[in-house]
C-alpha cells in the first residue's frame, strides 16, 4: 500500500471546499460539478487528489461531486478519536446533512469501500448506488498474506513515501504524521466483519470492481457477490440488481490508475 502512485494533478477545481462537522471533528469536502450527487471515500493514507484525481474530472461532467477526506486524512485534521468504521460512517452522513444531501449514490476504495459498506448498512435510507472498488467488509476478504502484512506494518515502512509527501502537501498539522500512522496502523491490525447476514440485507444496487490481482480473496468475493443477489443464470431468471467487474492483470494500487475502464463501468451502472 506505500508504494502508492505518485501525486496526480487535477484537472478542475473545485466549485466549493470547506469543512463540515461531524461527530466530534471537522471533515474536509470537495464538490465539483452539477446533477445528482455521488460521495467519493478515499483508501488507507490518501488524500482526495491521489486517489480521485483523474475519476473526478470524467465524474463532474454529469454528476455532482463530492469528495470526503476521512478522519486525520489529507486536510482533515488529526482526532485522538477512536477510529471506527461506524463513527467514519457517521461522519459521511454529518457531511450530507450539512451540504443539505438527503441521498445519494456512495463510491468507496479500499477502506474507502469498507465505510462505505457500514454506510450502507446503518444509513440505508440515504443510499441510492453502491460502488465498492477493491474493498472487503470483513479481513477474511483478504488474502492471508495481505492480513498478515497488516499485522506487520511500523510507521517507518512510510517514511518519504508518496503518501507522506501527499499528507504533507495539504496536512493541518503535519507533526501529527506518525499519531495518524499509529492510529491507522492499529486499526488495519484488528480483524473486523460487518457481517454476512447484513450485507446480504443491502437492498441499493451495488457495483464491485476487483482487480484479478489485488488481494482480495476471489472465492470470498464470489461470496460477497452471492450475498448481494449476483452470481445467478440470468438467462433462467431476472438479471440482479448488483454487479460485478474483475480487471484483468490489476494489482490493488494499479487498479485506481485505469481511469476509463472504472468510469465506464460506474458510469454505466449510475444511469
Amino acid at each position: 500500500m506505500s508504494a502508492a502512485p505518485s501525486l496526480i494533478a487535477q484537472q478542475i477545481k473545485p466549485t466549493s471546499s470547506g469543512y463540515a462537522p461531524a461527530n466530534g471533528i471537522q471533515v474536509y469536502y470537495e464538490v465539483y460539478g452539477e446533477g445528482k450527487p455521488v460521495i467519493l471515500l478515499h483508501g488507507a493514507y490518501y488524500t482526495i487528489e491521489m486517489n480521485w484525481g483523474e475519476l473526478i474530472p470524467e465524474l463532474a461532467k454529469t454528476r455532482k461531486v463530492i469528495a470526503l477526506e476521512l478522519q486525520g486524512h489529507g486536510h482533515t485534521p488529526y482526532s485522538d478519536r477512536k477510529l471506527s468504521r461506524s463513527t467514519l460512517a457517521s461522519d459521511v452522513e454529518k457531511v450530507m446533512d450539512y451540504l443539505k444531501i438527503d441521498s445519494a449514490d456512495v463510491m468507496g476504495y479500499s477502506f474507502g469501500g469498507q465505510i462505505a459498506y457500514q454506510f450502507a448498512l446503518q444509513s440505508p435510507q440515504r443510499l441510492k448506488n453502491l460502488v465498492i472498488i477493491s474493498a472487503v467488509y470483513k479481513s477474511e476478504g483478504w488474502l492471508p498474506e495481505v492480513n498478515a502484512v497488516f499485522k506487520k506494518m511500523k510507521p517507518e515502512l512510510f517514511a518519504n513515501s508518496p503518501l507522506q509527501t501527499a499528507y504533507d502537501a495539504v496536512a493541518p498539522d503535519k507533526t501529527k504524521w506518525n499519531k495518524f500512522l499509529e492510529q491507522m496502523i492499529a486499526s488495519a491490525g484488528e480483524p473486523f466483519d460487518l457481517g454476512d447476514d447484513n450485507i446480504a440485507k443491502i437492498t441499493a444496487p451495488v457495483l464491485i470492481i476487483s482487480g484479478d490481482n489485488d488481494g482480495m480473496d476471489k472465492i470470498e468475493l464470489a461470496k460477497t457477490y452471492k450475498l448481494l443477489g449476483g452470481g445467478v443464470s440470468a438467462d433462467m431468471q431476472a438479471m440482479p440488481k448488483a454487479r460485478l467487474a474483475v480487471i484483468p492483470n490489476q494489482s490493488h494500487v494499479s487498479l485506481m490508475r485505469q481511469t476509463k475502464i472504472i468510469f465506464s463501468y460506474v458510469d454505466d451502472f449510475l444511469q
